[in-house]
């Protein structure tokens, strides 16, 4: 009989880590039950409300979502939709959704996550008509490509795979017909911290070199020297969660660095303080309404430990290095 294979200590970090999609969709389900942003889809994914979460945490969440949303949009209007969108880590995310009930759907969008998470995204589509039915509706013939980690339709696919191994992951995006010629916006949210700089620098440079015409947007951690910072690695590292590329998310600088020794023409950095205050004022003052907030002190820390990144290649001279806020 063959001899289980050990339990190591990179399957616990990974477990760790698949367990962070969990959080955030937790997140965005109770912010949005607060009426911070309409999701109607989240709830199909995450069905309980679940536990209070702070304002400072929900107000995060808005201006996380509400920045990747602006530069998501602003792409897809640059490209006129005639692109494709590749959500690395995606975890539950609704982008998809979303973009299709506003009529700004890429010509396809791929997600790609660690195969387990993929099955069970796949199962919550199969099984509720609100989710089936917007892939359905823009896909020519019966039948979707299926299996347990991937799922492929004319205009959505999600695939089982893992951003470490490039090579696989380059044969499964080849395999579901990604073009390299179209202008490609790829999206990571927390996910490239999870992977050594050695390993998350590959992947900047295989997008970089691959895709002449494309926008990467990173929302990650930053400013992690401090003791702030500090303080949120030592909580992850209580939950056996290690930020593996945490050296890259030391400054703005660093963040930008990162791309631009990759291979990208041009790269911007803001942290989430400076997003949040560039989102539209009316909208803000709106969701400051819905709950009080006691400790605006911690909400601007933790707000500067987070930032959005966004780097451009633009052969095809779109426009894409003026997108921003």
């Amino acid at each position: 009989m063959a001899s289980k294979q050990p339990f190591t200590d990179s399957d616990t970090a990974d477990e760790a880590v698949r367990a962070t999609c969990d959080d955030a969709s937790t997140c965005k389900r109770f912010a949005t039950s607060k009426g911070y942003w309409t999701d109607l889809y989240v709830q199909y994914f995450v069905r309980q409300i679940g536990e209070r979460k702070a304002p400072e945490i929900n107000r995060g969440y808005y201006g996380r979502v509400r920045g990747m949303n602006l530069l998501i949009d602003a792409f897809l209007k640059k490209t006129r939709c005639d692109c494709q969108v590749v959500n690395l880590g995606a975890g539950l995310d609704t982008t998809f959704w979303r973009l299709k009930d506003e009529n700004i759907m890429p010509k396809k969008f791929f997600e790609v996550d660690f195969p387990m998470i993929v099955a069970r995204k796949i199962h919550h589509i199969k099984t509720k008509p609100p989710l089936s039915k917007p892939l359905i509706e823009t896909h020519s013939t019966d039948s979707l490509v299926l299996d347990g980690h991937s799922l492929d339709s004319d205009r959505y696919c999600i695939i089982g795979a893992d951003l470490r191994d490039l090579p696989a992951l380059e044969e499964k995006l080849k395999k579901f017909q990604i073009n390299p010629e179209l202008p490609t916006l790829f999206l990571s949210e927390c996910v490239l911290v999870y992977m050594t700089p050695e390993k998350s620098s590959k992947l900047l440079n295989w997008v970089a070199h691959t895709f002449p015409t494309a926008m990467f947007i990173n929302y990650e951690q930053v400013n992690m020297n401090d003791r702030f910072g500090q303080i949120m690695i030592e909580n992850l590292q209580r939950r056996q969660c290690n930020l593996a590329g945490v050296d890259v998310c030391q400054s703005l600088d660093s963040q930008k660095e990162r791309f631009l020794s990759a291979g990208w023409e041009s790269v911007k950095a803001l942290d989430m303080m400076t997003v949040y205050s560039m989102l539209p004022r009316e909208d803000v003052a709106r969701i400051e309404r819905l709950e009080f907030l006691d400790e605006k002190e911690l909400l601007h820390q933790l707000l500067q430990h987070y930032c959005i990144c966004w780097a451009v290649k633009d052969k095809l001279s779109l426009g894409l290095s003026q997108i921003g806020f």
